[in-house]
This record gives C-alpha cells, structure tokens and sequence, in this order.
C-alpha cells in the first residue's frame, strides 16, 4: 500500500499531540484520547479529533483544547520539525457516544 506525506504526517501528529495533551494539559476529570487525525492534501490544515470520557465534558474539554491550541502547535512544530506545519483544529469525535446510543436502542428492542 502506498503512503503519502499527509498520510505520514497525520499518523506522526496524531501520536506526538496524544503525549502532549497528556503531559500538558489539565482536564478536570475527564479522559482525552485523541481518535482521528484528518491532514489536507497541502498540509494546511489538520482536524483532531477526540473524545472524552465522560462525553458531558466534551464541551468544556474543547474549549481548554481551543485555548491552549497556540502552545500545543508551538510545541508540536518542536517536536515533529516539518514544513509547513499544519495549522491544527479540534473537533469532538461523537463517533463513541453515538455507539452507545445505538447499541441501548438494540437492547431494548430485543426485550
């Protein structure tokens, strides 16, 4: 299977940003866990997106993600060193909740 560079760099982002958010920011009782990395072709632009256990602070993780998005893609420009760098957006993956929601319609339906 043939790779591309967006595809590299988005594999790469998607490892190095889930330590970062790890080590460097505080979320108050909640579990980040970076899910998707979607880099453009031109490598303008990379769409994270993540979800949160417990889903109800989704919200409430977004925006310190958003607030502390200038020092994380500083510190990834550090630690990944590629030109240009994509400039980073957060997005809360639903994909999850979404499951579950699913799943509780199944089970009711089979009582």
């Amino acid at each position: 299977m043939k790779y591309f560079r967006y595809q590299r760099v988005s594999a790469l982002i998607k490892e190095e940003l889930s330590k970062l958010i790890i080590r460097e920011i505080e979320t108050p009782d909640a579990l980040v866990t970076v899910t998707d990395v979607e880099v453009t072709k031109k490598l303008d632009l990379a769409a994270i997106k993540f979800s949160v256990i417990p889903m109800e602070k989704a919200e409430e993780v977004l925006k310190i993600l958003n607030k502390a998005r200038g020092e994380l893609q500083h510190l990834l420009l550090k630690k990944i060193n590629i030109k240009p760098m994509p400039k980073i957006v957060f997005e809360i993956d639903r994909g999850l909740e979404h499951a579950a929601k699913i799943e509780k319609i199944l089970m009711e339906n089979e009582k």
